[in-house]
């Protein structure tokens, strides 16, 4: 099978397109054709080896975290899918690969592909839907008429993040530019802040969540935002002693994590604020209840540009420009 290839950690390094041996089929798992891929800012940065320390792939591998497709195979344990289902997913950390056109994904990582979706469509939607439900249900515990700041709405995470948030019923404020105004305001924005032009640290006050994306800066601002007993969600940093914990990452690394996010907790602690990590992981069961949510129309998917396969480096390259409109997808295959 064709597959995009990092040969070696660089920044900004180009992958390479060769001719890789087709997945391996564990008894769980289902082998996927691959019609549709999207790209993350997180394909840039395993890229530049930013996680080696704690996401140890060795070169060369797969890259790719999002996937659409059709499966044609299944292991002798598979008991939710059958060959011919149209499907979706953001395989697990240690089994990423959706640069190709096939992978095997365990079926617990796996869901149908949202009926009212096209394969393109579908691809954008699981590593960002999996970040917005993780944030906003399972830790958030977002409820009605509380007060939720997501910052970059128009982005991929954004974008998501302020449908779903809308839909448990809160009150949303988000940054963007002013050109993209009338877009997160589409999506559900109650609050529209021009990052360019305001400081949202003296626009927003009581609120009950941030959703932090942004850098150290804008992490530190957003604790301010919080009313007391308010809780700071970051998916861009720093990580947080139960974070390394759930990896269970030896005791250097954790003392490297516990000092990395000592600062942002001991602020968050003297607001009266709580402060916590939030990296994605895989989970099929919330791809179903978030595909639900998009057949019954309280979410749509955005996609800002669809790439061929042949130019995911280029698909690449503009993710990392910071100037898309929800996602970017590659397609493999019809």
């Amino acid at each position: 099978m064709k597959a995009f290839v990092l040969e070696k950690y660089k920044k900004k390094g180009a992958l390479v397109l060769v001719n890789m041996p087709e997945p391996e089929l564990q008894d769980n798992d289902v082998l996927i054709r691959i019609c549709a891929a999207a790209v993350n800012q997180l394909d840039s940065k395993v890229r530049d080896g930013e996680f080696k320390s704690i996401l140890p792939y060795r070169p060369p591998f797969i890259l790719g975290h999002d996937v659409a497709g059709t499966v044609i195979k299944t292991g002798s344990k598979v008991r939710h899918f059958k060959v011919g289902d149209a499907v979706y997913s953001r395989p697990r950390d240690r089994r990423i690969g959706t640069f190709a056109e096939f992978i095997a994904v365990n079926e617990a990582d796996v869901a149908l592909k949202p009926k009212n979706l096209n394969m393109t469509q579908a691809a954008s939607i699981p590593l960002v839907g999996l970040t917005a439900w993780q944030a906003l249900v399972e830790v958030g515990n977002v409820e009605p008429g509380q007060k939720v700041f997501i910052q970059a709405g128009s982005g991929g995470v954004g974008t998501i993040a302020i449908q779903l948030a809308k839909h448990l019923g809160a009150i949303v404020a988000t940054t963007t530019s002013a050109k993209n105004a009338e877009l997160v305001k589409s999506l559900g924005a109650d609050v529209v802040i021009d990052y360019k032009e305001q400081d949202f640290e003296k626009t927003l006050s009581g609120y009950d969540l941030v959703l932090n994306s942004q850098d150290p800066k804008t992490l530190v601002k957003s604790l301010h935002v919080l009313k007391p007993g308010g809780q700071l969600i970051s998916i861009s940093g720093p990580p947080d002693p139960a974070f390394a914990e759930a990896l269970g990452l030896n005791p250097l690394l954790k003392l490297v994590i516990r000092l990395l996010s000592g600062g942002v907790r001991k602020k968050a602690n003297v607001l009266d604020v709580r402060y916590s990590f939030l990296f994605m992981r895989a989970q099929g069961q919330q791809l179903s209840e978030i595909a639900s949510l998009i057949e019954s129309g309280s979410i749509r998917p955005l996609v800002d540009k669809v790439f061929p396969f042949e130019k995911t480096n280029d698909a690449l390259a503009y993710v990392e420009t910071g100037r898309a409109k929800g996602k970017v997808v590659i397609t493999v295959t019809d």
